[in-house]
């Protein structure tokens, strides 16, 4: 499912407008992006949660060259999904 699709079962779903649904999901996508820039977590109860979590960096060695090369720390976010996803996945 991409965005497009997304979109669309928001509409089927809400009987909002396709318009109206896209600035809804681009709405809750700019609110968690926002939300994990400053380093919350957001948690949807029974869907997941998304936090940031820092990666470290080091030498790690390049497979085509054998060359070691440094790399950096980074931020990485991380889903966890919550119980009731789970079960509904099973």
């Amino acid at each position: 499912m991409n965005k497009t699709d997304l979109v669309n079962a928001i509409h089927e779903t809400t009987g909002l407008s396709k318009a109206k649904a896209k600035e809804a999901l681009d709405a809750m996508i700019e609110s968690t992006t926002d939300a994990l820039k400053k380093g919350d977590k957001v948690v949807l109860i029974g869907f997941g949660t998304f936090s940031v979590r820092l990666k470290k960096g080091g030498q790690v060695r390049n497979p085509r060259t054998g060359e070691m090369i440094e790399v950096k720390d980074k931020n990485v976010v991380k889903f966890k999904a919550g119980a009731e996803l789970k079960k509904a996945v099973e």
